[in-house]
């Protein structure tokens, strides 16, 4: 496969993670411009703000259907032990009613359905969401510490020995990113659930979905 930049940026964007993660870029650096320039240009506010809420419709949109994943995920099982079968029904479940409650609340504000409703879409969506992305950090970061002891016991002057560290701190980069996203995820979604001063700032919703937003970019990009 060729390595050329344009190459991997169209195969990239031919995947639904992958153009909604360039949305997601969108829609928080248009938060960010809508809080920087809100005081002294308002005019410039209301369209960043317009481009931040069609982004975030755009984004609904394009998940539609996905809450199949966290049911798939279910139905077969995941999880190789016990401890992981159990974390995965949490975070899956999670998922899946992260996804499901989402689409009602996309329908809820674009007018579909009754306006009034989306605030309480948007509770369970956000609560689905949270305990998904807290049992999937627990996942990663038990995996995290399970690849530091098989580093520590690796052979680091044979080739087979080299190959698996290769293979293991490339695994941890993935796992490191996905916490991240997760982490930052969790505070958009604490925002919706319990508003507070902190979470609900533009700095920090914006700050925390371009960090899920480029976390994925890196995760999803063509090697």
């Amino acid at each position: 496969m060729s390595n050329d930049t344009v190459d991997k940026l169209v195969i990239f964007l031919a995947k639904r993670d992958g153009i909604d993660k360039l949305v997601k870029t969108f829609q928080y650096v248009s938060k960010l411009a809508h809080w920087h320039v809100e005081p002294t240009h308002p005019d410039l506010a209301k369209r960043a703000k317009n481009w931040e809420v069609a982004s975030g419709l755009s984004r609904k949109a394009f998940r539609t259907g996905r809450f199949l994943t966290g049911f798939n995920a279910l139905r077969r099982s995941p999880g190789a032990t016990p401890l992981f079968r159990t974390l995965g029904i949490f975070a899956n479940a999670g998922e899946m009613v992260y996804f499901f409650f989402d689409h009602f609340l996309w329908v809820s504000r674009i007018g579909l359905l009754d306006v009034s409703l989306a605030r309480k879409m948007s509770f369970i969506s956000a609560f689905g969401e949270s305990v998904g992305y807290v049992f999937f950090i627990i996942m990663d970061y038990i995996m995290l510490k399970k690849g530091l002891e098989q580093e520590r016991k690796l052979d680091k002057n044979s080739a087979e020995g080299n190959k698996e560290m290769q293979r293991i701190r490339g695994d941890r980069i993935m796992r490191l990113m996905a916490v991240a996203a997760n982490v930052a995820d969790l505070i958009i979604a604490l925002a919706d659930i319990e508003p507070n001063p902190f979470c609900c700032h533009a700095v920090t919703l914006g700050i925390s979905g371009l960090v899920s937003a480029w976390a994925g970019w890196y995760r999803n990009w063509p090697s």
